[in-house]
């Protein structure tokens, strides 16, 4: 996902927060590392079969101590900005925005999910909205489509519960940290 898939990654491999597995790699053919998925085996949701990590909707576990988010007939369904066609270049991943999704740039929605935070405060004013809670501080759960880049105008209290915000949403053709969407001048909702 470019340039915030690499450098979470990289944290992740520095801090040792990756399992040795993950850190050191089996090599398969040719010396290239064979990597592994941290999803078990035949669990996959509905849809997601096949789908190679990074990518999706994102998968939230049934082991999970976090609840999924709640239906809400006020906020705009993820399944709405999940659901698109990508193209893969030399370089990056490419959004290929429906109708349906291009209608909403330069709207104003309202969004629920779990937020990422990016600063080590209690208060958030920039953050990642995703569908569904992080299991890991360095590992993102779904793809560029599965998460919101917020720029809130009030503070949002950062908790693990989910957060419905509202605010400008902004389709992204060519971010440099590979995201699709992000949420301008956004304000906490209850």
């Amino acid at each position: 996902m470019g340039a915030l898939w690499r450098a979470l990654c990289a944290a992740a491999l520095a801090l040792g927060a990756l399992p040795a597995a993950a850190q050191a790699p089996a090599a398969g053919q040719g010396g290239a590392p064979v990597l592994t998925s941290p999803v078990p085996s035949g669990t996959a949701q509905p849809g997601a079969a096949g789908l190679p990590q990074g990518t999706g909707a994102g998968y939230h576990s049934p082991q999970s101590p976090i609840k999924p988010l709640p239906q809400r007939e006020d906020v705009l369904p993820w399944s709405t900005l999940t659901q698109l066609e990508k193209k893969t270049t030399k370089t990056r991943v490419v959004p290929q925005f429906s109708a349906e999704q291009q209608a909403l740039h330069g709207t104003v929605q309202r969004v629920q999910g779990f937020m990422v935070p990016l600063d080590a405060k209690e208060l958030q004013v920039h953050f990642l909205l995703t569908t569904v809670p992080l299991t890991c501080s360095f590992c993102i759960p779904g793809g560029p489509e599965s998460m919101i880049e917020v720029r809130a105008k009030l503070p949002v209290r950062y908790g693990l519960e989910p957060v419905v915000v509202q605010g400008r949403l902004q389709l992204l053709k060519d971010d440099p940290y590979g995201l699709f969407y992000r949420l301008v001048d956004a304000v906490p909702v209850k």
